[in-house]
């Protein structure tokens, strides 16, 4: 279908919100495709990313028309990630065909990934330039997770939890779900990817949404999937750095320069490394010291 003939939602208005790269973005807003007056408000929301979803949010029958309207708004100026369907689905070569080299295109996300080759497939299929987050939401994901994130194309994996949670029958509780996201994370080190991103927090409740943030953190993830734009204040406070540790990474840099930066002791190496993240990631963000 050509693009002049794709259902035209709303012109897209300029973003407000802070730019900030998607390798290090925290907030990952999910918005259904099939709702194109919500596409301006994602835009200009705090969303480090927002995703227009294809997928789980649409009902099969109304699939090709919100992927229509998905791809005219990403043609006529708007600029999103896209959640795809999965590699096993009717729907999936159509999305990849569709969305395969618009402007405002910025990458996809793959549901159901459980294997390298789904990632490689989609990414060569969008023109090998179009990074890919790989969404593990199974039990054979996530015994795929490494190779997963060793793959051509793959960008960042994200954690699918309330499909991994069906597929394998495990608790809501922080203690069973520990497992899944720590091998996403050791899955991205040693693929060379950035930190994953954590499965969405359902629910209105600030208090359970910053506790389940922090859970993730001190996991070692760094991004967050979530369903509305009132939580996004929360998850980029939990996952940025503090005031209190923009002001020691600033002391720590300061001293060590001071002193010509010479290494005293095995652990001026490691926080020398922490140092240079908080201070990196503290510039991104706009968190000062304090």
């Amino acid at each position: 279908m050509a693009i002049d003939d794709r259902t035209a939602p709303p012109a897209p208005t300029p973003s407000r919100r802070r730019s900030v790269a998607p390798d290090i973005s925290r907030s990952w807003l999910l918005v259904s495709g099939n709702h194109a007056d919500r596409f301006d408000r994602a835009q200009r929301s705090r969303a480090d990313q927002i995703i227009l979803d294809i997928e789980d949010a649409v009902d099969p029958a109304a699939k090709p028309a919100a992927r229509s309207t998905v791809a005219a708004w990403l043609a006529g100026g708007g600029e999103a990630w896209v959640r795809i369907n999965d590699v096993t689905t009717d729907f999936w070569a159509d999305d990849v065909e569709e969305l395969r080299g618009l402007p405002g295109l910025q990458g996809v996300m793959l549901a159901k990934t459980e294997s390298p080759a789904q990632v490689t497939d989609t990414w060569h299929r969008l023109g090998g330039q179009t990074p890919v987050i790989a969404l593990v939401e199974s039990a054979l994901g996530i015994e795929e997770a490494t190779s997963i994130a060793r793959a051509q194309g793959a960008f960042r994996l994200a954690f699918g939890s309330g499909d991994y949670r069906r597929d394998t029958g495990t608790s809501a509780d922080t203690l069973a779900m520990a497992y899944p996201r720590s091998r996403l994370v050791v899955a991205s080190r040693v693929g060379g990817l950035p930190g994953p991103i954590d499965g969405p927090t359902v629910g209105s409740a600030h208090a359970i949404l910053r506790e389940q943030s922090q859970i993730a953190v001190s996991l070692g993830l760094t991004g967050k999937l979530c369903l509305d734009t009132e939580q996004l204040p929360v998850i980029n406070e939990v996952i940025s750095p503090t005031p209190t540790d923009v002001a020691w990474a600033q002391d720590f840099l300061d001293d060590f320069e001071a002193r010509g930066r010479v290494i005293r002791d095995g652990s001026d190496l490691p926080r020398l490394g922490r140092a240079q993240k908080i201070q990196k990631l503290a510039q991104a963000f706009g968190v000062e010291a304090r």
